[in-house]
C-alpha cells in the first residue's frame, strides 16, 4: 500500500478538542500526519488525544494549550511550537465564538473580533516564516456562510456603538475571508497556499454557547450537519492532492464557491490588514 501524502507532515489544528477541529485532527492523524492539537482546556486536550490515539493508533500527537483570544497565549504557543519544530506543513485556523453579551479579550478588544479574526491573524503571522520554509505548505481558514450578510463599519469594527452578537459574528467571518484573500495575494510565489473553508451549518458546541433561544436551537439542530460532514471541506483543503497549489479561494462542500461580493473588495481587505497589524503589534512579514 502506498503511503498517505500526509505521512510525516506536521499539521497544527486550532480549536481541535471538539467539533470541526477534532474531526479535522482525527482525519489528518488517520492519514499519518503528526497533528498538533491546540485547545484552551488541558483536560479536553488530553481527552481528545486519547480518543484520536485510540481511533487511529497514532503516536505522533501533541496537545498545546492556548486561549486564542489572548495575544500573550498566542505568542507563547508560537514560541513553544517553534522551540520544538523547524517545519509546519499545514495550519488550520479553526476558531469561532459568538457571545451573547459584549465582552472584551485579555487585550481589551471586543471578544468576537479578537478570537475569530485577530487570533488566526496573529498566529499565522508568527508561524509564517516556518510555513514558507516548509513549502509547499497550506493554511486553511475556517470561515462561515454567515459572512454573506456582513457589512462592517470600519469606524466601529469592535461594535462599540450597540453590540449585536449576530452582527459581530458575521463581521468576524467576513474578516476571515478578507484575511484569506489578502494573505494569498501576499504569499504568491512562496509555495504557501491559503484558502477559506465554509463548513456549512454544523451542530457543535458553538450553538450551545451562542445564547440562542431553545426553539431556535432545536430548529438548528434538526437542520444542521454533523461535525464529521462539516469537516469534510476543511480536511479536503488541508490534505487533498487535488488542491495542491490552489490559493486565495473560498470552498464549500469541497468545491470552489463564490463568497460575498464585498469579500472581493481588495481595498477593504488591505484596510482590515493594516488595522489588524496595529491591534496585534505586528510589522507584517508577509509583504
Amino acid at each position: 500500500m502506498a503511503p498517505s501524502p500526509m505521512s510525516g507532515k506536521i499539521c497544527m489544528v486550532t480549536g481541535a478538542t471538539g467539533g470541526l477541529g477534532y474531526q479535522t485532527a482525527l482525519a489528518l492523524a488517520r492519514q499519518g500526519a503528526h497533528v498538533i492539537v491546540v485547545g484552551r482546556s488541558a483536560d479536553k486536550g488530553r481527552a481528545a488525544l486519547d480518543q484520536i490515539r485510540a481511533a487511529t493508533g497514532s503516536e505522533t500527537l501533541t496537545f498545546m494549550q492556548a486561549d486564542l483570544a489572548s495575544q500573550a497565549d498566542i505568542r507563547a504557543l508560537a514560541d513553544a511550537f517553534l522551540a520544538d519544530h523547524d517545519r509546519l506543513d499545514v495550519l488550520v485556523n479553526n476558531v469561532g465564538g459568538r457571545f451573547k453579551e459584549h465582552r472584551t479579550s485579555p487585550d481589551g478588544i471586543e471578544m468576537t473580533f479578537a478570537l475569530n479574526h485577530l487570533g488566526p491573524f496573529l498566529l499565522t503571522h508568527l508561524l509564517l516564516d516556518t510555513l514558507k520554509a516548509s513549502a509547499p505548505a497550506r493554511i486553511v481558514n475556517v470561515a462561515s456562510g454567515a459572512h454573506y450578510d456582513a457589512a462592517p463599519d470600519f469606524d466601529d469594527l469592535q461594535n462599540a456603538r450597540g453590540y449585536d452578537p449576530g452582527k459581530a459574528y458575521r463581521e468576524s467571518k467576513l474578516a476571515n475571508v478578507w484575511f484569506t484573500y489578502e494573505l494569498a495575494r501576499r504569499l504568491a510565489g512562496t509555495g504557501v497556499t491559503v484558502n477559506a473553508a465554509d463548513p456549512g451549518n454544523v451542530w457543535t458546541n458553538f450553538f450551545k454557547a451562542a445564547g440562542l433561544n431553545p426553539l431556535k436551537l432545536a430548529y438548528l439542530r434538526l437542520r444542521a450537519a454533523s461535525p464529521e460532514d462539516g469537516a469534510r471541506t476543511i480536511i479536503h483543503l488541508a490534505s487533498s492532492p487535488e488542491v495542491e497549489g490552489v490559493s486565495g479561494e473560498y470552498f464549500y462542500d469541497c468545491q470552489r464557491a463564490r463568497s460575498s461580493a464585498l469579500s472581493y473588495d481588495e481595498a477593504a481587505a488591505g484596510r482590515l490588514w493594516a488595522i489588524s497589524e496595529s491591534l496585534t503589534g505586528l510589522e507584517s512579514p508577509a509583504k
